[in-house]
């Protein structure tokens, strides 16, 4: 063993190696406040126990702070609030704008007779001055005009369009004369 140490013992005693093991000493030092301090802003800034995550990443270091960068929530607070802020923003704008289709909730002006995304049928026009009205009115409160069968108009509207089978077979050959 002693030869081991007699070996060493030069390149410990040299000023290369002491120079060189306190430079990495200040390092893990820096490094080490640098980890806590972000750590302790991240945490702040995501609302998650400030105090808690700085001395864990203080205690435990680099494992401290890998644990936090689990289980940290994934969005800052002022990034959440933003988010919120903007839906109830969208949220008023549909409610201002007007309504949306009770089918495709895509928007839809008050006067679309259906909606032009899934084309289900909205209003139907007065048959007196042509106005949207809903469906299910028997009077048009426009021109005071009294609708024609209301039941049997939103009956029909709820029916879904049939349409000819289209025939695979050749055509019928003609009868000649």
């Amino acid at each position: 063993m002693s030869g081991l140490s007699d070996l060493l013992t030069p390149i410990t005693n040299s000023a290369y190696f002491q120079l060189g093991s306190k430079l990495l000493i200040v390092f893990y030092l820096v490094f080490s406040v640098a980890l806590v301090f972000w750590t302790w802003r991240d945490a702040e800034r995501r609302g998650a126990m400030p105090w808690f995550w700085a001395l864990v990443a203080l205690l435990f270091n680099v494992p401290g702070w890998a644990i936090y960068m689990v289980i940290r929530p994934p969005e800052y607070v002022e990034d959440a609030q933003e988010r919120e802020l903007e839906i109830r923003a969208r949220e008023a704008e549909l409610q201002r704008k007007g309504s949306v289709c009770p089918n495709c909730f895509k928007p839809i002006e008050a006067d679309y007779l259906i909606c032009p995304n899934c084309l289900k049928k909205l209003r139907r026009p007065c048959s007196n001055c042509a106005r949207p009205i809903k469906t299910s009115w028997a009077v048009c409160p426009y021109c005071k005009t009294k609708q024609a069968a209301v039941e049997a108009l939103t009956e029909e509207a709820d029916l879904p369009v049939r349409r000819a089978p289209h025939s695979t077979s050749a055509p019928a050959a003609e009868p000649q004369s």
